[in-house]
């Protein structure tokens, strides 16, 4: 079966210390992971997306603007990927197999061209790492189970700034959408 790898959102401003809307140490506490899961994945020939959140400053009618401070912010070191993942990137960004999308909203299926570039490759079951466990790992795989698609989820891969929100969202994951968690 053929299967993709889905990096969701593990960025500067969603891990750094210093991040403008950061998980802190859970995110940090999970770079390892990313980064060994993602680089087993590329060396595998799966396909592998790097799903980032991408915002305009001062955009009045994006609807987060009323729940979270400015983030990711087009041409800022906030998009940039966290720590080694962003080496990682660096050294295979031109791949095959690699693709960088931006995303504007919590899912990486909404507005943008994922469904085909995984419909174009026959893929059937997308793995899941990245933050925020409860808000876009969360409505990423939302969208991927009600698109068809199978889906896994790997727990020491995935963290937010809510733990509460977290284990809930692992939990919804498992019961409601049929979803591997590893």
């Amino acid at each position: 079966m053929k299967r993709a790898l889905i990096n969701i959102d593990y960025t500067y401003d969603f891990v750094a210390e210093d991040g403008a809307l950061t998980c802190g140490k859970p995110g940090q506490m999970i770079e390892k992971n990313i980064v060994e899961i993602t680089k087993q994945c590329i060396e595998n020939g799966d396909y592998v997306i790097f799903a980032v959140d991408k915002h305009v400053e001062n955009d009045l009618y994006h609807p987060e603007r009323q729940l979270y401070p400015p983030h990711n912010i087009a041409g800022t070191k906030g998009r940039d990927l966290y720590g080694e993942l962003q080496k990682l990137y660096e050294i295979h960004k031109d791949d095959e197999n690699v693709y960088y999308m931006d995303k504007t909203r919590y899912s990486a299926f909404a507005g943008t061209d994922l469904e085909i570039k995984l419909r174009e490759r026959g893929i059937q079951e997308v793995h899941l790492v990245g933050v925020c466990t409860d808000i876009c790992v969360l409505h990423t795989a939302i969208d991927a189970y009600n698109k068809g698609f199978r889906i896994v989820v790997y727990e020491k891969a995935v963290a937010s700034f809510n733990q509460q929100g977290h284990e809930f969202a692992l939990q919804h994951v498992k019961s409601c959408l049929q979803t591997t968690v590893k």
